[in-house]
């Protein structure tokens, strides 16, 4: 079965890259940083404490996750732009650092891979989740790119942001999740690192394409 893991840091373009892979390929597509997100929104909306980890695993276990396209669903109702705040980044990326939620997360994130195939992209999905994947990439780009990137998405979506305030909080997401004990953001031993500071991509789709 096909199975390609794309890695890495927030901003770096693994979702575009992982998005158009998977259409490309006609492949099943996961966004594991999106079940973060979602299960972030779900604490928020109901009251429960990060660190409640039982209720948290519960939450787990009932949730309905659908990719479809571009839009995200969670229990059937379209979460695609509520998960994309940054308060729900801060969160999500905290939930990402406990070692239960992590565990409980591991089969629900193994599901997706189904025929004819899969395109993972989140931060330890060569590491972790996938380590039997023949195809890995590890995605990186500059702090200001990355920032950049960010900031068009969220001024197309409507947020009043900054990016000097998205530049610090990028910063303070890599020092998280490089230094984190359980799954840091590192790059698989066999993985194919891309720089896509000054790719397009369509550039870094076709490079992808041609190792694979």
């Amino acid at each position: 079965m096909n199975l390609i893991t794309i890695d890495g840091p927030a901003g770096s373009g693994k979702g575009t890259i992982a998005k158009q892979l998977s259409e490309v390929l006609k492949l099943n597509y996961l966004d594991s940083g999106a079940i973060y997100r979602i299960l972030g929104l779900h604490l928020i909306e109901n009251n429960i404490p990060i660190d409640n980890e039982d209720l948290i695993k519960k939450s787990i276990e009932k949730a309905n996750i659908q990719f479809s396209g571009h839009k995200i669903s969670l229990n059937n109702r379209d979460v695609t732009d509520e998960i994309r705040t940054e308060s729900i980044a801060k969160i999500a990326s905290l939930i990402a650092a406990n070692k239960t939620v992590r565990e409980s997360i591991l089969d629900l994130q193994r599901s997706f891979l189904k025929k004819p195939g899969l395109v993972a992209e989140g931060r330890d999905m060569g590491t972790v989740v996938f380590p039997e994947a023949k195809n890995k990439f590890f995605l990186t780009a500059s702090v200001q790119e990355r920032a950049d990137r960010r900031y068009k998405q969220l001024i197309s979506k409507g947020f009043d942001v900054s990016i000097a305030d998205l530049v610090v909080e990028i910063q303070e997401r890599d020092f998280r999740d490089i230094n984190r004990t359980i799954s840091p953001l590192v790059p698989a031993a066999n993985a194919v690192i891309i720089d896509t500071t000054k790719l397009s991509p369509s550039q870094v789709v076709e490079f992808i394409l041609g190792n694979i």
